[in-house]
This record gives C-alpha cells, structure tokens and sequence, in this order.
C-alpha cells in the first residue's frame, strides 16, 4: 500500500525512527518530509487520536524526536527539526482520513493517468476496500469514482468555510477554544458625527 505518511526511503526511514516514540506519547504521525534547501528540515505533523494537538504539545513531541533523532543520526547534514499539526487545510496521508472527512472537499494527485488526468477536485466521499472515493464534475454531471489509495502521490484538504467552521467546532468541543478569553466584537453603527 502506498505510504503518504512517508514517501522517499529516508522519510520511511524517519517514520520508523518516529512513530514509535510520537505513538508511546499518545499522538499519531501524520507525515513526516525531509525537505531540501541550504539547510535541510525534517517536517514532522502530529496529532492526538481526537485530531487536536497545541504548541506545547508539540514542543514536547519536538524535545522527544531530536533526543533520538541525535542518537540514531540517519541525515548526514545539518538540519532544522520543524513539529506542527497538520492545519486546516490537512494532509490526507492514511486510508482513514478519506473516511473522516468525507464530505469535504479535497485535491487529490495521482502516481499515474488516470483517464487522461493526474489531479482530481472534489467531496470526498469515504472509502470502498483500498479506493478513495471521490464525487467529481465531469461533463456537467457529478460522477463518484473510486481512486486506488496506492495510486495516490498527494491528497489534501481544500480551505473552504465549511471545514474552518467544522475545525472550529471540533476544536470548541474539546475544550482548545475557549471563547471567554476573546474580546467581544465591537461594531460600528455607520453613523458618524459631523
């Protein structure tokens, strides 16, 4: 099966490396990339079971992984260690997450053609076996097709306002959005004095 948590083999290898000290602290790794530039950087995305994770969460996943990451040394190079959640706009990296947020819109690539085209748009619609399930527009109609998750080379979220609001609420229901800390919202009756 296709790994979107970790594509290239030294990403396989960090995963290996990772997953074990980031699931014993009660997350799971969401993906994780060697990125290249002057100064490379290992992206590493968390979260909780539950979806969430905050700032200091992943300070302490950060601290755990670069302990190990510094005794195991599988990148030659100097190297940045950047530990975030996946954001609104997420990576859809497991077969699961096409089920989760079915309903939702989402860009998804693939490895290879696929009737003539490698990048599809649309609401997910769950998941059938191994195939993503996606509800497209083709030829003026929406048509549902199914996508083999091991054909996939990328798939995320798109940012809509239906998802904002949904992470909004999701966030409120498990207690990180506390709305007595936020200033009430003045507004302004559009009348000016002369």
């Amino acid at each position: 099966m296709s790994d979107l948590v970790a594509k290239a083999p030294i990403d396989r290898r960090l995963a290996e490396i990772l997953t074990p000290i980031i699931e014993g602290m009660g997350f799971e790794l969401v993906r994780v990339r060697l990125m290249g530039g002057q100064t490379k950087t290992v992206q590493v995305m968390a979260q909780r079971p539950d979806g969430a994770i905050d700032v200091d969460e992943c300070a302490d996943i950060s601290n755990a992984i670069s302990a190990v990451l510094d005794v195991e040394d599988p990148i030659d190079d100097n190297y940045t260690l950047e530990v975030s959640s996946p954001g609104i706009d997420r990576p859809l990296t497991r077969l699961k997450d096409f089920d989760q947020w079915e309903g939702y819109e989402a860009r998804i690539e693939t490895t290879e053609l696929i009737d003539g085209r490698r990048r599809f748009k649309g609401n997910l619609a769950g998941t059938e076996g191994d195939e993503v399930l996606i509800t497209i527009e083709q030829h003026g109609e929406d048509v549902t097709i199914g996508l083999k998750f091991d054909w996939l080379s990328d798939a995320k979220l798109v940012l809509t306002d239906d998802l904002i609001r949904e992470m909004l609420k999701q966030r409120k229901e498990a207690g990180i959005v506390d709305e007595s800390k936020f200033d009430e919202i003045e507004t302004d009756s559009g009348s000016e004095e002369e």
